[in-house]
């Protein structure tokens, strides 16, 4: 086995690793997140996430697709999760003037209130999970 062979399997086997490691923390996240925002606030982190994308950008509207970027979901999961956060009331959808395939979304004041509320939640779960982990330095 050449030297070049060397390094490419251990460069591999390090970014395989790496990977396995982004994988733990996406999940340690996540289940805290689905347990704190679940319990305390009613909320999914997919719900938390299109909120707080909403509030960030600070738009009055926007399309699904900006959205499901923004959250990093599908369309059509963006699309389902939008139904849901409508019949709790915090958002609302309404159709383009000029495009009738396309949908705006708008965040409602109870959306902004209920996102106010679980936004130290949420920023506490991340601050507990990742800058407390053991190699958050690094």
């Amino acid at each position: 086995m050449c030297t070049h062979d060397k390094i490419t399997r251990m460069d591999e086997q390090t970014v395989v690793g790496t990977w396995r490691d982004v994988l733990a923390k996406h999940a340690a996240v996540w289940c805290a997140l689905e347990h704190e925002l679940g319990t305390q606030h009613g909320l999914g982190p997919s719900d938390f996430e299109v909120l707080d994308y909403m509030v960030e950008q600070g738009g009055e509207r926007y399309r699904v697709s900006e959205l499901a970027d923004g959250a990093h979901l599908s369309q059509s999961a963006v699309s389902r999760l939008i139904a849901r956060l409508e019949r709790a009331g915090l958002v609302g959808r309404s159709m383009c003037d000029n495009d009738r395939r396309g949908v705006f979304v708008c965040i409602t004041d109870e959306g902004r209130e209920r996102h106010a509320a679980a936004s130290p939640t949420h920023r506490a779960v991340l601050m507990s999970v990742l800058h407390d982990a053991p190699d958050a330095d690094a």
